[in-house]
């Protein structure tokens, strides 16, 4: 029963071939829960021998869905392609994306101005059914834009203001917590952190965790073991040069990639990881286990954080805005060599993972 090149079935006769209404048919191509089993088996099967391809346009107008969803990340494009977090949260979104049978459009920028023409693109055409957005920045100025033209909207990130907004995020306050805690147990008494940059939520929530260890253990904070860095490893190996200055035995790094530069600047120092300075991360990224040495680090779930933005994303579109959304999920203390501590392995020889305090919760605030 296969279709003859070069011509195309319509619904009524695929309805026919099945011995199914057109409605039926119309109901298996645009929502399969809602047609029975036997008569859903009926109409794939017609549409399997024939080759049937659904008139994408008319089942855009037919359910007021193009099928197509955004995802802005409001950084330079240089920095996006330069950082390995940003490849997992990709493929994470594309990945769901085909599950779902929706076609994923990236907008990217190089300046500010670029920034401003992408917002007036990428919301203005009415051909986006939702975005995800990356919460890169405490000022935002796509959140009133999207509340007010009412486009659904999931952050991967916590927003700066997440009253109206839905989104997807670790517990970073927790993560270094765990981090900074599991320092001061192996013994270090000197513990620095090479923070996030100070204007996003994640830079700002990953220091309070540092500074929470630090106090709960009776830790006096010193801002000199503090400094700033923005996620890159030239910041971190920065950051590490001016924290030497103040002699630290441990580091906890906001990101690998920080993590990675801090390395750096310890060894041209002429000091050894982790026995003059012992360094745990945030992220672990494939780089993470293939660094010499093998990097301690915190582990968040970057691939599913992306999976689950468009899981929330249609959630939206189905249920409405609502209340927003908010999943926040654990990490993991993975241990590895950087941080000096006695290695307990687990099954084959692989790194002990701790998991951070706290679990998954779906908050509809």
């Amino acid at each position: 029963m296969a279709n003859s090149p070069g011509k195309k079935l319509t619904l009524e006769q695929v309805a026919r071939l099945a011995g199914v209404s057109r409605a039926t048919v119309s109901r298996v191509v645009n929502n399969p829960a809602s047609v029975s089993p036997e008569y859903r088996a009926r109409v794939e099967k017609v549409i399997a021998d024939t080759g049937y391809q659904p008139n994408l346009a008319a089942r855009s107008l037919a359910s007021r869905r193009s099928g197509i969803i955004g995802l802005i990340i409001p950084s330079v494009t240089e920095y996006v392609f330069a950082d390995p977090y940003y490849p997992i949260l990709i493929e994470g979104i594309s990945r769901a994306c085909n599950l779902h049978d929706l076609t994923l459009t990236l907008f990217l920028f190089n300046s500010q101005d670029d920034q401003e023409r992408l917002y007036r693109r990428a919301l203005g055409t009415g051909l986006l059914d939702g975005v995800i957005v990356t919460a890169d920045k405490l000022v935002d100025p796509l959140i009133p834009e999207l509340i007010a033209r009412q486009i659904p909207a999931v952050y991967v990130g916590r927003p700066p203001d997440s009253s109206q907004t839905s989104y997807v995020d670790v517990d970073n306050v927790s993560g270094a917590y765990v981090a900074t805690s599991h320092l001061i147990r192996l013994g270090y008494e000197r513990v620095a952190t090479i923070t996030g940059p100070m204007d996003s939520t994640a830079g700002i929530d990953r220091r309070a965790g540092y500074i929470k260890a630090l106090q709960e253990r009776g830790r006096k904070v010193d801002e000199n073991l503090i400094v700033e860095g923005d996620f890159s490893v030239d910041s971190g190996y920065a950051a590490m040069r001016q924290l030497l200055l103040h002699r630290p035995d441990a580091v906890f790094a906001a990101s690998d990639t920080m993590a990675f530069g801090a390395i750096r600047a310890i060894r041209e120092a002429g000091l050894r990881v982790p026995d003059d300075v012992a360094v745990i991360g945030f992220d672990d990224l494939p780089p993470a286990m293939r660094f010499d040495p093998p990097l301690t680090t915190i582990r968040q779930p970057v691939r599913r954080n992306g999976m689950l933005a468009v899981e929330v994303l249609l959630e939206l579109l189905e249920m409405g805005p609502h209340p927003p959304r908010h999943l926040i999920l654990t990490t993991e203390l993975v241990i590895r060599s950087t941080c000096g501590g006695i290695l307990e392995s687990g099954p084959g020889g692989s790194p002990r993972q701790q998991s951070v305090e706290g679990s998954f919760s779906d908050q509809r605030s």
